[in-house]
This record gives C-alpha cells, structure tokens and sequence, in this order.
C-alpha cells in the first residue's frame, strides 16, 4: 500500500509541475500563433495581442482605450444588446484591455464546434469591421470623462498618474491610457475609425490559442483570424526612453493618508539582468510579508500597512517603483526608511537566508502561476510579443535557481540610481 501510494503521489507531483507543450508557427500574413492543447475542460481561450497601447494615443490620450471599449457595441447591423445575447447564447464571453505598449482582444468559450464556430465567427467581426455606434461613441465618451471626475478624487489614481508624467515626459508611456479631460473631450468618431484601422491590423499582432482544440484546427483558426484581419503597415517603433532625473513633487490633497510613490525607469522585457532583478527584489519588496521593505516599515515602525516594490518591464524600459500609504506626518520618516534600506540592499545584497528563502518561494509558487489556460494564455502572449525564447516557460525555474548573490549585488548597483529616482507624494500638506 506504501509503495502504491507512492507512486501515486509521484504521479500527481510530475502532472503539478507539468509544463504545457507550445506549438508555434505563423500564418499566411505573417501573424505569429502560440497554441497550447488543454483538453481537461471543454473551453478555448483565445487572444488577438496588438501593438495598439495606450503608446500609439499620440496626442490624443485615451484614443486606445475608447476604441478597445467601442469594439463590441455594433458589427454587421448588431447593435450592443444583440452582440451580448449572441455571445450569452453560446456560453461564451468577450474582453479586451488596453496596456501602455499593447492591447488584447479576448474571447472564452466552450469548445462544442457548433458553439465554438459562432462565438469566433462574432469575435472576428468584431475585430475586423466593428461599426463604432454614434449613440454608443457619445454614451462611452461621456463614461470616460465621468470616470476622469471620479479619478480626480482618488489618490491612488492621482499618484500613479502624477509618477508617469514625472518619470516620462514627453514619452508616450508618460499620459495615462484614461486620457484627460480635454483629450477625451475632443476625440470624435472618425479617430476611433483612424485608430482602428491603422493600429489593429495583422502587421505586429500575436494570436495565443489554449484549450481544448489540437493543432490542426488551431492552425484553422489562425487563418481564419488571418484572412479576415486586413494586413496594415509596419508601425514606427515606440521612442527609446531616457534615464529618468531626480524630482521632488508634492500634491495636497485632502485625505490623512498620505500615497507615496518613488522610483527610476527600469528594464525592458528580455534584459539579461531580469532574473537577478526578480529575484532581488522579491527579496527587497516583492515578497509580500517576508520583504524587507514589509518588515522594515511596516514591522517595525508601523509606519505603512502596505509598502511594496516592483519592476515592470515593457517593450521599453519600464518603471522600477516603490510604493506606499503612511499618515501625512510620517511620509519624511517612511521615504528616509526606503531610501536608506534601498541604499544599504545596494551596498549589500542579500543575505545567504534571503536568498535561499526567496528562491524556494518562486520557485514553488511558480505552478500556481501557470495553473490555469487563462493564465497560460496570458503567458503565450507575452512570450509572443516581447519576442521571449520559446523555452521561457521551461526555463524559468532555473534561471531563478542560478541566480547568486554576486548577480544580484551587481545588477542592483549598475541598474538602480537613488540620485535619479523621483519622488511623488499626494496628501496633506504638513
């Protein structure tokens, strides 16, 4: 019986830590496919990625996101209302969202073929001829600029957005992706048109397919999404991004809590200083109550409930952040424990225990990230777009096993500049 359960549990072990199986090609228009076959559930999950972010607004901030909420509401004399009870009717659901270098149009369903076929049949219409409503383009418009009111009065919102505009400038990655009141204001029909057709072509797209389809139809589907797409032009390439320079901003706003928000411009996906960044910072502010950050400031000195760190790196240099909410008498306290821990990681590293600790918990939890076909779609995707090895999925446990203190020292101390990093406080002032 011991024997039996043991080979049990070692089964169940290999299918936990089973990594899924990508199939790649790329269609007749030069799409580039990411498949994985699912077949535990009758599902299929399906995204169409777009070099479409919120960085192609240009002048007009907000323009991506409008466009991405206006896709469903008409196609092919479907009204909004008739879209949503097709897709209902067949178990399925619609989604896109809007990132600052990219967008993604999203279809779930089940993957009965009679079902299947008319849920993506809808999902290419809409991609490749929506109609853009008027009553719907002036209805969404004025949810936008209600949300912008509503923005206005929420710190959070207001320190994130005050950050990019300080760490950026004139970059695109520098305007919010909600756009502003006067950009929404003067955005008309024509330019969700524009938008639409220039940026949400073939050329520079990514499709990820996971569920419960084989290779065969998948490599059916990405046809079928290929010839519908028109192809478009090749996009000039989103402007490199400069170091970032020390600044110093204070908004009031009246709340006693104060939202504070520090960093510099990061990495870009695919650095080769990456998984000694993760890593590093995992062990910095990353790792939740175990960071150093968590037990520095919030441990401690109670000066914060939350205080976190991160990199985001995009298809340019992203921000490298800190962030956190302490009372308006303590914000100087709370920054001088930041920066002084940042400083003394830098000078430092980690210890052997952090180190060891902080791999074994990425390390573990990296099945859970992985867990489900969203999330490996999600995945695919970003493999997809960023241009990431194949192997990304399989390799990663041990690129993060073989990173060393020396690698972590030394990433910190060439990629992380405390004269350049800038400082946003939003709260009362003192």
């Amino acid at each position: 019986m011991r024997i039996i359960y043991f080979i049990v549990s070692l089964i169940l072990a290999q299918q936990v830590y089973a990594l899924p199986e990508i199939n790649t090609w790329s269609t007749s228009s030069g799409i580039r496919v990411m498949h994985v076959e699912a077949t535990q559930l009758p599902m299929i999950d399906v995204a169409m990625t777009y070099d479409a972010g919120s960085a192609r607004d240009n002048d007009q901030a907000g323009l991506s996101q409008l466009t991405h909420i206006l896709l469903n509401k008409g196609v092919a004399g479907l009204d909004a209302d008739a879209i949503a009870s097709r897709f209902e009717d067949v178990g399925a659901q619609f989604s896109t969202s809007v990132d600052m270098d990219r967008s993604s149009v999203l279809l779930r369903s089940l993957s009965d073929k009679e079902l299947f076929s008319n849920a993506i049949e809808l999902y290419i219409d809409i991609m490749a001829a929506p109609s853009f409503p008027e009553k719907d383009f002036e209805r969404e418009k004025k949810r936008m600029l209600i949300g912008l009111e509503d923005k206005q009065q929420t710190p959070a919102a207001i320190v994130s957005d005050n950050f990019y505009q300080a760490l950026y400038g004139s970059h695109p990655f520098a305007q919010s992706g909600d756009g502003n009141p006067k950009s929404i204001a003067a955005l008309s029909r024509q330019d969700i048109k524009t938008f639409h057709e220039e940026y949400m072509v073939s050329t520079g797209a990514v499709l990820a397919i996971v569920g419960d389809i084989d290779q065969v139809s998948a490599r059916e589907l990405g046809e079928q999404i290929s010839q519908a797409l028109p192809k478009g032009k090749a996009h000039t390439p989103i402007p490199t991004v400069t170091e970032s320079q020390y600044q110093d901003i204070k908004v009031d706003f009246p709340s006693q809590q104060a939202h504070v928000r520090i960093g510099q411009i990061g990495i870009q996906r695919g650095d080769p200083d990456y998984f000694s960044l993760y890593v590093g910072n995992h062990i910095f502010g990353g790792g939740g109550f175990t960071s150093r950050l968590v037990e520095e400031v919030r441990s401690k000195r109670g000066l914060s409930y939350s205080v976190y760190s991160y990199f985001l790196p995009l298809l340019r240099p992203g921000p490298f952040m800190l962030g956190l909410q302490t009372r308006a008498d303590q914000v100087d306290e709370a920054l001088a424990v930041c920066r002084d821990e940042l400083d003394k990681f830098i000078r430092q590293g980690p210890t052997d225990e952090e180190l060891s600790a902080s791999k074994q918990s990425i390390i573990n939890g990296f099945p859970l990230r992985i867990d489900s076909n969203r999330d490996i779609l999600g995945y695919l995707s970003v493999i997809a777009y960023y241009d990431l090895p194949l192997t990304y999925l399989d390799d990663f446990r041990q690129h993060i096993d073989a990173v060393t203190l020396a690698d972590i020292k030394s990433a910190f101390k060439r990629r992380i500049n405390l004269e350049s990093f800038v400082t946003v406080v939003v709260g009362s002032a003192q």
